[in-house]
């Protein structure tokens, strides 16, 4: 979204204000242009023979943004089995769908496996289990390279501690499964962390996976995750995924020689695609000064946007009605019963009551993670494409409250037992 003669537009000159107009607030907004952009930024980053991108659609599962990401190319990588069946509905083959779950009991895998996904398997116990039931079925292998990296503790999967993958110390172990099972291994697959920026953490767990990879006979593929920063702030330091690309590009390539044919390299990324296209606005309610901070209260909170509360994380805030206000100092919190501060002594441009406030990088685990807390309605979502808006989810009611809540009347159950 960009600032120009003191009004705030959206890809191909879209008044955000229209759209909070038309379909009030809170309002998640979505720019497919800005998808479009960072997809195939990522495809070019890249030089190698085959390159898979797979959507992580854990960061934004609304089918439509599904269906864009597929229009463009991308496959789906799933950590649900409701996560594959909305990859099948949004028009995925089920052979680009691959199934990355952690701490799934077999039935779970054998869900996925009638669905006709790819399976990658994260522990021991579930590869042993599979093998043994299905040795004709090839799978892939997550793999914990034993390294930190991510820009928070909550994010960083890859540490010795971490819950994901099997360790590379347990390798040994697999190799027995292998030989007494006979189950083929595909791909080799690592996810360190999120919001990595140093290159040569990406270029470390390469080596390592490659150096793994070469003791499997039947590999298909090496997914190396994602975990790519993106921007939060005007002047913020952000992944140089040119770079990326072009050092695991010539190491990939070396490997694939080496290993005597080509593989397919794929990545993973969710937030990379999808966060900076996303815009949540909300309305100030209340505007109250106190002894030392001036809070403005919004008609939104931690049941809307958790990833300030829960990660500590920044997200730009915006006077987007009057952005030619004399900027103050503010602290901007929700209205939830609980401390859902979105931003503490954030500098903006002065806001009165009514007043819409934009929430940059907001299309990864906004809505997605967003819950019905305090009995509020979960808002409604909205698609900017090539000029156009689209609704595409309903704000709820209270019929969505309620819709699965079973009233009993006591009374009568009572009686039906006597």
């Amino acid at each position: 979204m960009q600032l120009s003669d003191n009004r705030y537009h959206l890809s191909n000159g879209v008044d955000p204000l229209a759209l909070v107009e038309k379909y009030g607030t809170p309002l998640y907004v979505y720019d497919t242009a800005h998808i479009e952009r960072q997809y195939k930024r990522l495809a070019g980053a890249f030089n190698v023979p085959r390159l898979h991108i797979n959507y992580a659609c854990k960061a934004n599962t609304n089918i439509n943004i599904l269906k864009q990401l597929k229009n463009l190319g991308a496959g789906l990588d799933a950590v649900s089995i409701q996560e594959v069946e909305l990859g099948i509905m949004a028009g995925f083959a089920p052979q680009s769908i691959t199934f990355t779950p952690n701490s799934v009991s077999l039935d779970e895998i054998k869900l996925a496996l009638n669905f006709g996904v790819r399976i990658n398997i994260d522990n021991i116990s579930i590869l042993e289990q599979f093998g043994m039931e299905h040795p004709e079925v090839m799978v892939g292998i997550r793999i914990n390279p034993h390294i930190m990296a991510g820009g928070n503790t909550k994010i960083s999967t890859g540490h010795i501690d971490s819950k994901f993958g099997i360790s590379i110390h347990q390798l040994p172990h697999v190799f027995k499964v292998i030989e007494t099972t006979g189950i083929k291994i595909d791909g080799l697959h690592m996810h360190t962390g999120s919001d990595i920026l140093d290159a040569n953490a990406f270029l470390l767990a390469a080596d390592i996976l490659m150096n793994t990879a070469s003791n499997f006979k039947y590999l298909e593929y090496i997914d190396f995750g994602s975990g790519f920063k993106v921007p939060y702030k005007d002047d913020d330091i952000e992944t140089d995924i040119e770079e990326v690309g072009e050092r695991i590009s010539e190491r990939f390539n070396q490997f694939c020689k080496e290993y005597g044919r080509e593989l397919t390299l794929v990545f993973e990324p969710g937030k990379f695609l999808v966060s900076q296209a996303g815009y949540f606005f909300v309305k100030a309610t209340v505007v109250k000064p106190t002894p030392s901070t001036v809070f403005i209260g919004v008609d939104s909170g931690l049941n809307h946007l958790i990833r300030p509360m829960m990660y500590g994380s920044y997200h730009r805030i915006e006077n987007i009605s009057y952005p030619q206000g004399k900027p103050r100092f503010y602290t901007v919190v929700g209205n939830i019963c609980e401390t859902d501060t979105f931003g503490s002594n954030r500098k903006i441009a002065s806001v009165e009551e009514g007043d819409v406030l934009c929430m940059f990088n907001a299309g990864a685990y906004g809505f997605s993670m967003a819950s019905n807390y305090n009995s509020r309605f979960r808002p409604a979502e909205v698609m900017v494409h090539e000029g156009k808006d689209y609704l595409i989810r309903k704000r709820e009611t209270m019929q969505d409250i309620l819709r699965n809540q079973v009233e009993v009347k006591f009374e009568e159950a009572v009686s039906a037992g006597e």
